[in-house]
């Protein structure tokens, strides 16, 4: 069981990842990309009627490290990612999913 600092290290980080998610702040690396370049992958992962990936965004897939970019899949619902969507762009650009990646 992670320990409280872990727990709230985890929590900070994620926290500035979504918000250059959201927010197109400058870039931070996670997960071995620039934060700003998953906004490439907003429109796939985002709405009622989301659109297919993109090239551009499937070039960012591919450079992502997944599992640990698939272990946040829990805090997109509050930025209005889909986390079925997002856990299932790696398929979507032709590549393996992460067990880590895996919606239950």
């Amino acid at each position: 069981m992670a320990s409280t600092c872990e727990v709230r290290s985890l929590q900070w980080v994620m926290a500035i990842f979504l918000i250059a998610l959201v927010g197109g702040a400058r870039a931070v690396p996670i997960c071995n990309i620039d934060s700003a370049k998953l906004n490439e992958c907003r429109p796939a992962v985002t709405g009622n009627s989301p659109k297919p990936p993109t090239k551009k965004c499937c070039d960012v897939v591919h450079q992502a490290n997944l599992p640990c970019l698939c272990n946040y899949k829990s805090a997109f619902p509050a930025f209005g990612i889909n986390p079925a969507l997002a856990m299932a762009l790696p398929k979507k650009c032709g590549m393996n999913t992460p067990r880590e990646c895996h919606v239950v």
